[in-house]
């Protein structure tokens, strides 16, 4: 778009001081006659700029003129270059965006907003596993999302008409927020078959918060994930460990003599609490429920049956 053109050109203008047509048109990618143009059509418009012929001429604003186009102060512009700069590797329109924007501030600013741009890298793998891609979906769901646009889906092996409200990236997990004929519902994108989008507006509350919406998502899924507790004791060195192996589902309840402590862990079933413990053998000792005693005496029995060597006669 034009549009576009003419800010992109004002900010290169206030960023290298003068540019000429080539040098707009190689950045722009657009030919030198187009470049003249709008460089014509930014003068007309009243934006101070002029061309100065000869050797080493160009355009360039008068008198060192500026146009703020972001109305940031300094430490929101840190903050904004700090947060999209990791994305700006693999997203070539978020480098183009920064770019443009980094143009636009004072030139007090422009250091240490490219310096935070280059703070910090995202490595999204964890260790020993494989970066996940981004189910295909997402951008369809997304521009529904924007466009204000109901989906036809197909999920669980059923076709629905669904109002899109917004999409969650939790963990790498990516998932539909909507609306249904049933009520809000929670769709996992990477489970989603097939999914179009319709010239139907969407129906959304008009208080709608999507981050609200989410927290009693989350809330009310952990509460399924918790549906039976086990209180386990074991050394107190090992209680950091037993928390990051249950999240949130764990939790201390007391100091014990010896330098242990109790816990109480949580899962939806005995059986997923006593495959979590199974592999600390006598690291750990669980109090009660004797259902999940009974899951741990269970996987021994088979692990023995398995893998005991045969007793001599």
């Amino acid at each position: 778009m034009r549009a576009d053109r003419l800010v992109a050109t004002l900010l290169l203008m206030q960023a290298r001081g003068r540019v000429t047509a080539a040098e707009l048109a190689a950045e722009l990618e657009i030919s030198v006659a187009t470049a003249r143009r709008d460089l014509a059509a930014l003068s007309t418009a009243g934006v101070p700029v002029y061309p100065q012929p000869g050797r080493g001429g160009g355009w360039q604003l008068v008198g060192g003129a500026r146009t703020d186009l972001s109305g940031l102060t300094a430490s929101e512009a840190q903050a904004l270059f700090l947060l999209a700069g990791p994305a700006a590797a693999a997203a070539p329109e978020v480098k183009s965006a920064l770019r443009k924007l980094l143009g636009a501030l004072p030139g007090t600013f422009r250091a240490d907003a490219s310096a935070a741009a280059e703070a910090v890298l995202v490595d999204p793998a964890g260790w020993g596993k494989r970066v996940k891609d981004r189910p295909p979906m997402v951008e369809l769901l997304r521009d529904a999302v924007i466009a204000r646009r109901r989906i036809r889906l197909t999920y669980a092996g059923r076709e629905r008409l669904v109002d899109p409200w917004g999409l969650v990236d939790k963990d790498d997990v990516w998932y539909l927020v909507a609306g249904t004929g049933e009520g809000r519902r929670t769709f996992r994108v990477d489970r989603v078959a097939a999914a179009a989008a319709t010239s139907e507006a969407v129906d959304r509350p008009s208080d709608l918060a999507l981050a609200a919406v989410w927290d009693e998502v989350v809330e009310e899924m952990e509460k399924r994930r918790s549906l039976l507790t086990a209180d386990v004791v074991l050394e107190r060195r090992y209680f950091g460990v037993l928390r990051d192996r249950f999240g949130r589902h764990c939790s201390l309840l007391a100091d014990l003599p010896g330098d242990r402590v109790r816990a109480r862990v949580a899962a939806p079933a005995p059986i997923m609490i006593a495959q979590e413990l199974a592999g600390w053998g006598a690291l750990v000792d669980v109090e009660s429920p004797d259902s999940v005693k009974a899951e741990l005496a269970r996987l021994g029995s088979e692990l023995i049956a398995r893998y005991a060597p045969d007793c001599p006669e």
